[in-house]
Parts: structure tokens; sequence; C-alpha cells
């Protein structure tokens, strides 16, 4: 199992980052990303961190640990320099807060991520075919996420997502272990989403090529 959208106490997660890799290497996970929240205020505060502690545990266990941020609540008029400028700090894997239904995340905040050319985009809410159709021309994951609220719109994401020929990816957006992912429920989630039963294994893939894509081999 591979989850690109985790949280510690970096942001609004209840684990360290050193509990929280132990926890999905109990469950035999493979690749985990860690992806705390920030804006212009903890961007720079949060990836430096989360870069030093993932090249630590990259040393010590078998959990690959992947160094990245979602950029969260930003106006999208600046979105495109916070994608930039997390790279430039060390985040490997860049995500956006999308446009969730649960959440008032500014309009445009869908768009504006794709256009930044990030590497996810989270939870997008009622995303527009035309947004998904520039998510597939620039091979950008959109998510299916476990997360409950986030979760009501994905049945809308896949269909629109394997309309056009976007790739999608399942992560749990954990916040706590009671989020993490077993391959019995990522298969549930997959299925509530819309997809069929041989889905699960073509998300992983996606989620493994991404991980090529970044520099990283499983």
């Amino acid at each position: 199992m591979i989850d690109l959208h985790t949280h510690t106490l970096f942001s609004d997660g209840v684990l360290i980052p050193s509990e929280l890799i132990r926890r999905f290497e109990t469950l035999g996970y493979s690749a985990v990303a860690i992806t705390d929240h920030a804006d212009l205020a903890t961007l720079d505060f949060n990836v430096p961190r989360i870069v030093q502690v993932s090249e630590d545990l990259n040393q010590s266990q078998p959990v690959r640990v992947i160094p990245g941020i979602e950029i969260t609540h930003a106006p999208p008029s600046s979105i495109g320099r916070l994608v930039r400028k997390a790279r430039e700090l060390g985040a490997k894997l860049v995500v956006i807060h999308g446009e969730s239904i649960v959440e008032p995340v500014a309009p445009g905040t869908n768009r504006a991520g794709l256009e930044a050319e990030i590497d996810i985009l989270a939870h997008p809410g009622l995303i527009t075919p035309e947004e998904v159709a520039l998510a597939a021309e620039k091979g950008i994951h959109l998510e299916i996420s476990a997360r409950a609220g986030h979760s009501l719109a994905n049945g809308h994401v896949a269909k629109l997502a394997m309309a056009a020929g976007a790739r999608l990816i399942l992560n749990s957006d954990a916040h706590a272990p009671r989020d993490f992912m077993t391959e019995d429920f990522a298969q549930k989630i997959v299925a509530g989403a819309g997809l069929s039963s041989d889905s699960l294994p073509k998300l992983l893939s996606n989620a493994r090529q991404l991980l090529e894509k970044i520099g990283y081999s499983l």
C-alpha cells in the first residue's frame, strides 16, 4: 500500500512524524508522504523540517518517506509562487487542498493548482470537466479521498477522470491513526467511488509511477 497524503502535528495531525511512519510500517505500507498543511506563513517552517525528518527516517526503517506539503486555503493568485517556493525548499511532492464541498475553499483553487503543475489535486470536489481535461493534459493526479466529508464527491471525480483519461490516486488524508487505510477498507473506498473492483491495483500503480517521476523507486 502507498499513501501520498498524510498529516502530522506540524499542522493538524495528532502524531509526530516518527510515530506516523512507524504505524504505517506495521500496516505493511511501502511508501508514505508527509504533506502537512501550509500557506505563506508556515511554508518555510514546515517544509525544511519535513525534509529533515524524512531523510533521517529513510535511513532507519523500510517505509519510503516522501517529504511533501499541502498548500491549503491560500488565495488562488498566490498558489503559483507558493508551489515554486515549496519546491525550492525541498518538497518533493506538492499537493493542493482542492475545492472540497465541505470546506469554504476559494473558487479558482483547483484551476490555480493545475496551472501551477502540482503533483496531486486533493479532494477536488465538484471539479469541472474542463479542469479534469487540464489535469489529464498535465499528468496531474486527482485524488479519490478516504477522508470523511471530502469523500462525498469521489464518484463525481472518478466519473469525469475516467471519461477524460485523467490519472486517479487513492489517499487517506490521514490526521490520526483511525484514518489509516487497510487494503480491505481501500477496496471499499474504491467501490464507493463507482470504480470497478479491479481498480485498486491501477490506483497503486499510478502512485508508484508518480513516485518514480519525482525520483523515488520502491
